[in-house]
């Protein structure tokens, strides 16, 4: 009883976690694409990041957040936003310290941790086309 009443709590948490963060991805994705690619572009050389992962990052943030707010493969799209998180601390945000610096970043990157080892399938489609089999392989680790 206890164990599924932990197992809900944690689905629930998990479910807001990955809507929030899809959101903030998603948002930032389209943010760029609006701002215009060819200053997102330059920017990123700025950083010493080629232009080209401008296009790369602008479309995993759109097509990444929407997957997550669907519950569509959020364990890979979390995998690949703690990367891009690890990639923008490293090139961005370290130097500027903790505090309006890199603390989002230090933030999404935990969420993204917690998600990719946690994953979310309460509402999701993951659920829908990988329910059974999923469940059963959680239920023997």
């Amino acid at each position: 009883m206890y164990q599924q009443k932990h197992l809900k709590r944690l689905e629930i948490g998990s479910f807001v976690l990955r809507i929030v963060m899809g959101i903030i991805f998603l948002f930032h994705g389209v943010d760029k694409f609006v701002m215009g690619m060819d200053s997102v572009s330059t920017m990123f050389n700025t950083f010493g990041i080629s232009g080209f992962f401008a296009y790369v990052i602008a479309t995993l943030e759109v097509v990444g957040g929407a997957a997550l707010i669907l519950g569509l493969e959020t364990k890979i799209f979390a995998a690949l936003f703690a990367i891009q998180m690890i990639v923008a601390f490293l090139y961005v945000t370290s130097g500027s310290g903790l505090i309006n610096g890199f603390e989002i970043d230090l933030l999404l990157f935990a969420c993204c941790v917690h998600l990719m080892m946690n994953g979310s399938s309460w509402l999701s489609l993951d659920n829908v086309f990988h329910g059974g089999r999923r469940r059963v392989q959680s239920e023997e680790a």
